[in-house]
């Protein structure tokens, strides 16, 4: 059984108190700490720089999770990549050229990661599945933190789980977008094994005790998917 990944997204931190908000996390069991950045162009917001991960990259041995939304992705790498980030996610929908961009970021010895729009086919992305270590899926439209699961993202998904798995790829599928503890194991027994979540931790009274039920949840929905594999063996 894969081991859920949990990367709560410090947009729902307090920005006031981040430092501390991070460290609660990490020592909640946080395995990721999901970053967006957001430029007010690709998406109808702005968030943290590269000098915010650098900062981050001083207290925390969480692995910086670094999601952009921007416009021309291309132009941010170097900054993220010298910052401290661990894995660098660009938006297909973004980027001129796809492969070249992932191949860049590998070379900087970090991992790659390529994100979808709820309204965006698996299709054109499946040309590089061989390349990357994350696919992130949104589950709301990207943005705004707070907004409510995308539940017909769910057959996307799982489209992906069956081609990786078709393929025999050992590619992570993060989802990030409204998941709560009553809905996050719609997306694990769809194949999601990373899972970002903000409000439902951050605005948590015990981060511990949130981060563990979320993770037992995603344990139950990881539980029916191999169930309905063997059945249909």
């Amino acid at each position: 059984m894969p081991y859920i990944k949990i990367s709560p997204s410090i947009l729902a931190a307090d920005p006031a108190n981040l430092e501390r908000d991070v460290k609660r996390v990490e020592a909640a069991g946080a395995d990721y700490l999901h970053i967006d950045i957001m430029d007010g162009h690709f998406v109808p917001n702005l968030s943290y720089s590269s000098s915010v991960v650098s900062a981050l990259r001083g207290k925390t041995a969480l692995v910086l999770d670094v999601h952009l939304m921007v416009t021309d992705p291309e132009e941010f790498i170097d900054d993220f990549a010298e910052a401290g980030a661990d894995i660098i996610t660009i938006h297909q929908e973004a980027v001129k050229d796809l492969r070249g961009t992932l191949e860049h970021i590998k070379s900087l010895g970090i991992k790659a990661g390529v994100s979808i729009k709820p309204g965006t086919d698996i299709s054109v992305i499946t040309d590089v599945l061989d390349l990357v270590d994350q696919v992130l899926i949104m589950t709301v439209e990207p943005g705004f933190g707070g907004q409510e699961y995308m539940y017909s993202v769910d057959e996307k998904i799982t489209e992906l789980y069956n081609t990786l798995k078709k393929r025999g790829l050992a590619v992570d599928i993060e989802v990030d977008g409204g998941i709560t503890e009553e809905n996050i194991d719609d997306a694990t027994r769809s194949g999601a094994n990373v899972i970002v979540s903000g409000s439902s931790i951050f605005h948590s009274d015990n981060y511990r005790d949130t981060i563990h039920n979320l993770r037992n949840r995603a344990v139950q929905g990881v539980e029916k998917r191999e169930s309905s594999d063997i059945q249909q063996r």
